[in-house]
C-alpha cells in the first residue's frame, strides 16, 4: 500500500479524492482535542483504500470540500470506521449530515464474537495477528508540525482497517449474519443523534423531580447553558457544573448577590454579566408543562415479583444464546425487552422477528411461556424443554 506524505494542499486532497471515489470502500479516521473546547478541534483525517492512505491537515490553507462531498454526498463509496460515532459527530458538524453509506467494525465485531465494544487495538491484535504502536496515543494533535511518527501513528489505523474490512465481511458472509448489522448501521447513520436543540439539554440531565416549576428552571438554565457554552466554544463543565444545575434549580437564588454562596460557583457571580445572565434566565422560566413532565416511570410495563424472576431468567438465557452464537448479548437485546416480554408485552418486539427470534426469541418464548426451562446435569447448566400436558376436569 503507497503512503502519502502529510496532505496539506488542496491541489493535492483534490487528486486524492478522485483516486478514492473509483473504490467500492474506504476506511476513514480522525485525530482530534476536546479537553478545552465544546466543539472538538478537529486536526487531522485520515483516508485509506486497499491501494493508498493519506493523512490530510484540516489546519492547514487548503479546501476540504471534496473531501465531505465523498464522505456525504457519494452513495457509490461505503465509509469504514470503527467505533465511529465521535468520527461521525465531527462530519456531522462540518457538513450537517453524517456519510453514507457507512460500516462500524466495532458494531460488526459483535456479530463474529469479539464481545461488545472491543477496542480497535484488540480487534488489529485478533484478526491480524500483530500488536499497534500505542506510543503517539495521548500525543497533542493541534500542535504543528506534526513529526514522522505521530503522521505514520495515524495512517496506521486506516491502513490496518482497509485490511480487517473485507475480512470481516467476508466472515460475515459466510455466517449468513450480514444481514444482521443493517438496522445497526442505519441507526448509527440517523443525524438525530449528533443535532438536538438547546432548549432538549435538559433532558440528559438526571434530577429526581416532577415539580413542574423546578422542572422548568432545569429546562431554562440547561438550555442556556447549552447556548452559552457553544458560543464560547467552552466545555459545558466550564459554564457551569450538572451539580451545581441542580442545585440552583432545587433552590433558586433570591437575588445576585446569592450565587456567590453556591457551592462550584466563585465569587466573582455575585455581579459578573454571566451571573446576570443566569438571574435573569431564572426569572424568566415558567412551569414545565403537563405534556412535557417524564413518566413517573420508565416507558415499559411494570414488573411483579414473579415477573422480575422471570426477566432474570432471560437474562440468563441471553447470556447462554450469547456465549453458544458468539454474537454479544447487547446485539441480540436489550434489557428493556426482556422485560417487556416477561411482563406480557408480545406485540412490536424486535426479539420476536427476523434473526433475533431465530437466536434468541423462539426460546425466551418458550422460557416465559412454560415450554423450556433449566436443567443441572453433570453439574452444569443446560436447557431442557418441558413437557406440556393439559389436564382435564374429571
Amino acid at each position: 500500500m503507497k503512503i502519502h506524505p502529510l496532505i496539506a494542499s488542496t491541489a493535492d486532497l483534490e487528486k486524492l479524492v478522485g483516486r478514492l471515489a473509483e473504490h467500492p470502500f474506504i476506511a476513514v479516521d480522525t485525530e482530534f482535542m476536546r479537553e478545552n473546547t465544546y466543539w472538538p478541534d478537529l486536526c487531522l483525517i485520515q483516508v485509506a483504500s486497499t491501494e493508498e492512505a493519506a493523512a490530510i491537515d484540516p489546519k492547514a490553507d487548503l479546501d476540504m470540500q471534496c473531501l465531505l462531498d465523498l464522505f456525504v454526498k457519494n452513495r457509490e463509496v461505503l465509509k469504514v470506521f470503527h467505533a465511529g460515532g465521535q468520527d461521525l459527530e465531527i462530519i456531522h458538524n462540518l457538513t450537517g449530515t453524517v456519510p453514507y453509506p457507512l460500516f462500524d467494525t466495532q458494531i460488526a465485531a459483535m456479530a463474529l464474537g469479539h464481545g461488545e465494544q472491543i477496542g480497535y487495538s484488540n480487534l488489529i491484535e485478533s484478526l491480524l495477528g500483530h500488536s499497534l504502536d500505542k506510543g503517539a496515543r495521548f500525543t497533542d494533535w493541534s500542535r504543528r508540525p506534526l513529526d514522522k511518527r505521530q503522521i505514520d501513528y495515524a495512517i496506521a489505523d486506516v491502513t490496518h482497517l482497509a485490511t480487517v474490512f473485507p475480512r470481516m465481511v467476508e466472515k460475515l458472509r459466510k455466517t449468513g449474519r450480514g444481514d444482521w448489522l443493517d438496522e445497526e448501521m442505519e441507526r448509527l447513520a440517523d443525524s438525530s443523534s449528533f443535532a438536538f436543540a438547546a432548549e432538549d439539554a435538559w433532558k440528559r440531565l438526571k434530577l429526581p423531580s416532577r415539580n413542574p416549576a423546578v422542572l422548568g428552571r432545569l429546562k431554562s438554565v440547561a438550555a442556556w447553558r447549552e447556548t452559552e457554552a457553544r458560543s464560547k466554544n467552552l466545555p459545558r463543565g466550564r459554564i457551569i457544573k450538572d451539580d451545581t444545575i441542580n442545585e440552583i434549580v432545587l433552590h433558586p437564588p433570591k437575588t445576585q448577590e446569592d450565587l456567590g454562596r453556591i457551592r462550584g460557583l466563585s465569587a466573582g457571580w455575585r455581579n459578573n454579566d454571566i451571573g446576570a445572565r443566569l438571574m435573569n434566565v431564572l426569572a424568566k422560566s415558567k412551569p414545565l408543562p403537563a405534556e412535557e413532565l417524564p413518566d413517573r416511570e420508565p416507558r415499559r410495563p411494570g414488573l411483579t415479583k414473579d415477573g422480575a424472576l422471570v426477566s432474570d431468567l432471560l437474562k440468563l438465557l441471553l447470556k447462554i444464546r450469547s456465549k453458544e452464537t458468539g454474537v454479544a448479548a447487547r446485539l441480540i437485546a436489550r434489557s428493556d425487552e426482556l422485560e417487556s416480554l416477561a411482563s406480557g408485552v408480545r406485540k412490536d418486539l424486535k426479539i420476536l422477528s427476523g434473526w433475533r427470534f431465530e437466536q434468541f426469541g423462539s426460546d425466551a418464548l418458550d422460557l416465559v411461556e412454560g415450554r423450556l426451562g433449566f436443567a443441572i446435569e453433570n453439574g452444569k447448566l443446560k436447557m431442557s424443554r418441558v413437557a406440556v400436558t393439559e389436564q382435564i376436569d374429571a
